[in-house]
């Protein structure tokens, strides 16, 4: 059988609800989510409202932990801190899915007129800070939320198992702690029981609500954090012949590594960022310090580029610092080290005919990669996964005006969670059906 009747059999022509309908009717997986628009909307609301940090999400985890016994599933908490992970199984052979959503916030002060707006105060880096769900996670949630309340009231049409996995920290864990995707899957969360496929969505406030986006292989950066500290001899300003300015060398570092791609890297194939985003050194304008500090990020889009840019970065700061007689420390990955979120091209050949028919083959775009990055990408070193787009954004707006993740401006149209809801329950059933 084809994969396209496949999908067919999987989304639109098997499953017989209850209450008035008849139990030979069948009925889509966009019906099945209109089951849980509202719940899901509610869900958002009490999560948005109530954002809590990375490492920190210790009643939104409670709150997830109790609508999932709610609907009768199989719940552990406390992995990677404050993960919660459920298991739905049919009682029939077949593969194991897993459906994933991240659960923490930002240090943001949001400035949206919601009744829901948050007023939530938490702390970061030893500071108490306003928070915000200034990207959207409090809609993952509650699109996971919704899909697993769907699933669960109608196990008897999968073959095989569901994992919902609702990760913590995917911003990043506090300074000291480890957090987030990889975290989870040290500890053991795609195995008991092994999970086959692993699929996710974000939310995109620039992306009109209707709509979902894709792109087969390397969709969002893999990320290296580095540091860099410069050694040099301290001076008088006023001799400075008497130095080796380690702040004339840090210059001339940064400005080489920016060369690293504009003329090392063939662009053409995918993009990559080299960004020096923090210099400390010297405290008086007449004083050459001993050092200077240079913190910055990397992204890459394949395993080949990621592994260039890092021996570039050291070839090009050591070299440098030899010629000016200083010396260099340098600490790569100096925290965040994401490898790239990639869309096993195979899977989403597979899949790519079940969103064109749920959705229309025009709300279904293809997008460019982008180098943000997501710890997604930890659970598909592990097993080909999905990581799509799911539009955000009011109809008819301009995607230039609408408010930027992060920022708090960042505004949601609820009007897309259902198809977020909707695409996670299609993949679920297509993929158990093709590969029962």
């Amino acid at each position: 059988m084809s994969v396209f009747k496949k999908t067919c059999l999987a989304v639109s022509c098997f499953i017989a609800l209850h209450t008035n309908i008849a139990l030979a009717q069948p009925i889509s997986a966009d019906a099945l989510a209109n089951e849980v628009e509202q719940d899901v909307i509610q869900w958002r609301r009490h999560f948005h409202q109530h954002p809590e940090l990375s490492n920190r999400e210790f009643a939104t985890s409670e709150r997830i932990a109790k609508e999932l016994k709610a609907m009768g599933l199989e719940v552990t908490t406390g992995i990677a801190h404050t993960g919660v992970v459920a298991v739905l199984d049919s009682g029939k052979p077949g593969p194991v899915v897993a459906l994933r959503a991240d659960i923490d916030a930002l240090p943001v002060k949001e400035q949206n007129d919601l009744p829901f707006a948050s007023q939530a105060m938490g702390e970061y880096n030893n500071q108490q800070v306003p928070v915000m769900h200034a990207c959207g996670h409090d809609t993952h949630i509650a699109m996971l939320l919704g899909a697993a309340k769907v699933l669960s009231q109608h196990k008897q049409h999968l073959n095989g198992k569901v994992k919902f996995i609702f990760q913590p920290a995917e911003e990043g864990a506090p300074a000291g702690e480890e957090g987030g995707a990889e975290l989870m899957v040290k500890q053991g969360v795609m195995n008991n029981p092994d999970v086959d496929v692993i699929f996710g969505l974000h939310i995109w406030s620039n992306l009109e609500i209707g709509k979902i986006s894709y792109k087969p292989g390397g969709t969002l950066a893999a990320v290296d954090t580095f540091k860099i500290v410069v050694n040099g001899k301290q001076a008088h300003g006023a001799y400075p012949w008497k130095s080796v300015d380690p702040i004339v060398t840090a210059a001339q570092i940064v400005m080489s590594l920016q060369t690293i791609v504009s003329r090392e890297l063939k662009l053409i194939d995918e993009a990559a960022v080299v960004t020096v985003g923090s210099i400390n050194g010297g405290v008086r304008s007449n004083i050459i310090p001993n050092q200077v500090e240079l913190v910055g990020t990397l992204r890459s889009l394949n395993p080949e580029m990621r592994q260039h840019i890092r021996e570039a970065v050291r070839r090009k700061a050591v070299n440098i610092a030899e010629s000016m007689g200083a010396t260099v420390d340098i600490t790569l990955p100096f925290g965040a080290d994401y490898p790239v979120t990639y869309n096993e091209p195979e899977l989403m050949a597979q899949m790519l005919p079940l969103l064109q028919r749920n959705l229309g083959a025009d709300n279904v775009v293809l997008s460019k990669a982008q180098t943000g990055a997501e710890d997604f990408s930890f659970f598909q070193q592990q097993v080909p996964g999905l990581f799509l787009g799911v539009g955000g954004m009011p109809k008819g707006m301009d995607s230039n005006d609408a408010p930027a993740h992060h920022t708090p401006e960042f505004y949601i149209d609820e009007g897309g969670l259902k198809t977020g809801v909707q695409t996670l329950i299609g993949l679920t059933l297509d993929y158990m059906q093709a590969n029962q």
